[in-house]
């Protein structure tokens, strides 16, 4: 059986904070009165979640279902603005995920919508290391469920996943797999079964794993 790597996309492929804010942002003054201004730190501290979750926590004042209203149009606006805007990539990045695409099988697995992670392909020009993507707004699963359709449809045999928060912790630990701890991202869970502070410490880690 093929042997896999699994990897969230925000704060552990990229740092898209500070583009989608702005792009947020926007979308936010042209389609409501709420007069709010977001920060790239609260944008970090909402990644990771489904964006039912998000639009909880931005717009408590709303109706739900003008929470929901609005983040399909801040999450529409969000791709078509990350076309012509570029996001952080971390260093060494593609060096290391060519090195690793020769032996496992690499996959992403977000709490994004549709689009989000075709985007992301399409802007870094990954779309050739990668061999399979997931993700919420495709499925309506969460994450340790989209891991472990991943991983069924796929075949693979020993996995591991790549994240930076509790939540992608708790998914792995759903979907049965090692969780590696990205320490250069967004988040700081207690729980992890090996932690990388630079995405190039990736291969070594697999290895403890």
């Amino acid at each position: 059986m093929k042997k896999g790597i699994l990897f969230d996309l925000d704060g552990t492929l990229w740092d898209s904070s500070a583009t989608v804010i702005a792009a947020w942002n926007e979308c936010i003054a042209k389609n409501s009165d709420l007069g709010l201004t977001f920060t790239q730190d609260q944008m970090k501290s909402y990644m990771g979640k489904t964006l039912d979750k998000i639009a909880d926590l931005m717009f408590p004042m709303l109706t739900v279902k003008e929470r929901r209203r609005l983040m399909k149009l801040c999450s529409a606006y969000e791709n078509e603005y990350l076309a012509s805007h570029s996001a952080y990539i971390f260093t060494g990045e593609r060096e290391t995920l060519e090195k690793l695409h020769g032996e496992y099988f690499l996959a992403i697995v977000s709490n994004c919508q549709d689009g989000y992670i075709q985007r992301f392909l399409e802007q870094c020009g990954f779309a050739e290391l990668f061999d399979d993507f997931e993700c919420a707004g495709r499925t309506g699963l969460d994450k340790g469920g989209n891991i472990s359709l991943v991983i069924e449809r796929n075949g693979l045999g020993k996995c591991a996943y790549l994240g930076d928060t509790d939540l992608d912790g708790e998914a792995a630990r759903k979907a049965g797999i090692p969780f590696i701890h990205a320490g250069y991202g967004f988040g700081k869970p207690a729980d992890f079964d090996a932690r990388i502070n630079d995405i190039t410490e990736l291969p070594a880690a697999l290895a403890r794993v």
